[in-house]
């Protein structure tokens, strides 16, 4: 299994294409969003693709560009983070801000391109810790920092996820869940609850903190739209939703 390696000023991670070094800009943003994406082994390849196309086609849907342009500012700043178990995360994209349809257009054309691995274990701690180091490194500023967390198993791997949780919020980050109801055991192990219900009560949290949960991979792409709409546009709601 790879092991994890730390961002160092502002590059991108061992495993994922290098770029230069930058420094803490003043650009402003509406909010910063971390997507942060299960790629462990109970994701076979064909829900691979469907969570990454679920992810490209929400994010150039002209709701979400509305969204976009809607803020204040009328920009926003995403990354895109894998993760399996406990000693594997990985930023696929760089930060990168975002503004219209054009800017959504690059980032889902670099999205296609980028190379996918999957590992054995869940560790949703592990996906909120690194979420959260990219978060204190980002080049932008923004008065929301959120971690969105996808993922269709339990944490069983690395501490409690509602350690990493509560640090992340400690430190002001909203984490918000897409849950995805495949009724899939990761590795045989079941949980006593839905999974929904756990991602609402040992994932989520800091305020306003909500989780869009999908029935299954194909309704995803369905859930993941209607979760940025409401990150990027600061929307209250209900804490749980199904798609």
């Amino acid at each position: 299994m790879l092991r994890r390696s730390l961002l160092a000023a502002g590059g991108v991670l061992a495993g994922a294409t290098l770029v230069p070094p930058r420094p803490r800009a003043e650009e402003p943003v509406d909010v910063l969003l971390v997507l942060a994406v299960d790629v462990s082994r109970s994701v076979d390849e064909d829900e691979a693709k469907l969570q990454r196309e679920g992810y490209r086609t929400a994010m150039t849907d002209p709701r979400i560009v509305e969204a976009v342009q809607g803020g204040m500012i009328g920009a926003i700043a995403v990354t895109y983070m894998e993760w399996a178990g406990a000693e594997y995360q990985r930023q696929v994209l760089p930060w990168m801000r975002l503004t219209g349809g054009r800017d959504a257009d690059r980032w889902a054309s670099a999205l296609a391109e980028a190379p996918r691995a999957s590992l054995s274990w869940t560790s949703i701690s592990g996906a909120l810790a690194f979420g959260t180091e990219l978060l204190d490194q980002a080049p932008f500023e923004a008065a929301r920092r959120v971690i969105d967390v996808s993922g269709d198993g339990v944490n069983n791997s690395g501490p409690p996820a509602e350690q990493a949780r509560d640090a992340a919020v400690a430190k002001g980050i909203v984490i918000n869940g897409l849950p995805i109801m495949n009724d899939r055991p990761s590795f045989n192990r079941r949980h006593s609850l839905p999974l929904d219900q756990y991602y609402a009560d040992s994932v989520i949290g800091g305020p306003g903190a909500f989780l869009v949960a999908a029935d299954d991979f194909d309704s995803f792409g369905a859930a993941i739209r209607r979760k940025l709409i409401r990150e990027i546009a600061g929307r209250s709601g209900p804490r749980m939703e199904r798609a």
